[in-house]
């Protein structure tokens, strides 16, 4: 009996000149990576930067080359498979095909999608998010990796990580100066964590949550108070709802929901949508919620009905 090997899909996406080259190259020469095996290199662009033949034969990799759209079928990949017998594939993918494409896509038998990486050029990021926010979103849905290069001195960091977890909670996000170095910055938070009552504005919601959400151990044991929308989910435990506001990812027909789970003693008066002042304890629990990792969990102090504000939405 044969046992199929699995074969890790490594995908890389970003705009055109976002240094997808430099980073799989430079992946590719990391012997941790290579391990002995071989790989297949997809290339779905060329950009002004073109990838160093030594390299490849060094690490033992085979670069394809798809010269549009339409080459880049089940069939191509499973030709691919068969030809070429990798151990590992790269796929540096071209960001404006758009992502369902690729969801959609047959694997061939064996391969499995094992990361995602979204390179992204800070000094060319906020005319991107100007014009070709959907686009650029929709590949950010799908990255477990977000790395931001070439940062420099009045890089929004901050604001860029902000902007990038709203659309995937789960994305690690990393930035990096033009020589490849950590870029370090500061996350300054627009309110003030030792207060006895931490006040959270209306335009700060969004900040706030991926605060408590990355770091929910600043939060534990203090007290909250924000204006928030309710909902109540048939799924959840009795004595329990969601205070939370919606928040814009790509566009006005694309929103996220983001809250917390909140425990009330007065929960059956709630109804969904409705507008809350909440005031809550914050405790840090591991909960099913939160796939079995540690979040906040709200204990409400008090709850007041309130019109809802005249923007609804976060943004961020």
């Amino acid at each position: 009996m044969s046992f199929l090997n699995k074969v890790p899909v490594y995908v890389v996406n970003g705009f055109l000149e976002s240094g997808k080259t430099s980073f799989i190259q430079e992946t590719l020469s990391d012997p941790y990576f290579s391990d002995g095996g071989k790989t297949l290199l997809i290339a779905c662009e060329e950009g002004e930067e073109e990838y160093d033949d030594h390299i490849l034969e060094s690490y033992d990799t085979v670069m394809i080359v798809v010269e549009g759209k339409a080459e880049f079928t089940p069939e191509f990949l499973e030709t691919c498979r068969k030809e070429y017998k990798p151990t590992q594939v790269m796929i540096e993918y071209n960001g404006m095909w758009g992502m369902q494409m690729l969801r959609e896509m047959q694997l061939p038998r064996g391969w499995f999608l094992a990361q995602g990486i979204t390179l992204v050029d800070a000094a060319t990021f906020d005319l991107y998010m100007q014009n070709m926010k959907s686009l650029f979103m929709d590949m950010v849905q799908d990255s477990d990796l977000v790395i931001f290069n070439r940062c420099k001195e009045g890089t929004k960091a901050a604001s860029y990580k902000r902007n990038i977890r709203a659309a995937n909670p789960r994305a690690q996000v990393e930035f990096e100066q033009e020589g490849g170095e950590l870029f370090e910055y500061e996350e300054e938070l627009p309110f003030d964590l030792n207060a006895d009552i931490i006040d959270i504005g209306d335009i700060d919601y969004g900040i706030w949550y991926l605060d408590a959400m990355d770091h929910p151990e600043h939060y534990d044991g203090k007290t909250i108070r924000f204006k928030a929308m309710v909902m109540r989910p048939k799924e959840l435990e009795a004595g329990y709802f969601v205070p939370g506001r919606r928040a814009m990812t790509c566009c006005a027909d694309d929103t996220v929901f983001l809250g917390f789970l909140c425990k009330s003693q007065n929960i059956d008066k709630l109804r969904n949508r409705q507008w809350l002042t909440v005031t809550a304890k914050v405790k840090v629990e591991t909960r099913k919620e939160y796939s079995g990792e540690e979040g906040p969990v709200l204990y409400t102090k008090a709850l007041k009905s309130v019109e809802k504000p005249e923007e609804e939405m976060v943004y961020f």
